[in-house]
């Protein structure tokens, strides 16, 4: 399995990133400031119903990637549910350059790059505190992960 590492591309996205745990198994460095949701200021990030979370993650891959997936996972009360409409898709058409241009897969080994998304949070979610879990994959493997406890609510 190939590892990938991302990194901070600006002083503004240390200054807004979001605080977010490792996954289980990883040890990634500065991963806090390779993560940006908007809007969460705080631990648990707060999910409202009928609002659009957005997200923001650096990337610089170690290899040419051909294709990247979203996993999107709630852990709730011990069950792993998959965001529906968010996971597994793919994310290439979500792909920036650092100057902020359009990127396309294949993304170039080197180059600096934005993963940039929104998802709605549906009126059907339960109002509950889940641990999201969110992977960027290739068919290597995987190029970040991260875990962020929230907490959907009205």
């Amino acid at each position: 399995m190939f590892l990938y590492s991302a990194v901070v591309l600006s002083a503004l996205a240390l200054a807004s990133s979001t605080e977010v745990q490792q996954c289980p198994g990883r040890s990634e460095q500065s991963l806090q400031d390779k993560v940006q949701l908007t809007p969460c200021k705080k631990l648990p990030c707060r999910l409202k119903k009928g609002t659009n979370q957005h997200i923001t993650v650096h990337i610089t891959p170690e290899t040419d990637l051909e294709d990247i997936t979203n996993e999107v996972i709630a852990e709730v009360l011990g069950v792993k549910v998959p965001f529906v409409g968010v996971d597994g898709n793919s994310i290439c058409d979500k792909m920036f350059t650092e100057s902020g241009e359009k990127a396309e897969c294949p993304l170039k080994a080197g180059n600096k790059y934005l993963y940039k998304d929104s998802f709605p949070i549906l009126s059907f979610y339960p109002t509950i505190e889940v641990n999201v879990h969110w992977a960027l994959k290739s068919p290597d493997g995987e190029i970040v992960c991260f875990e962020v406890p929230s907490k959907i609510v009205r």
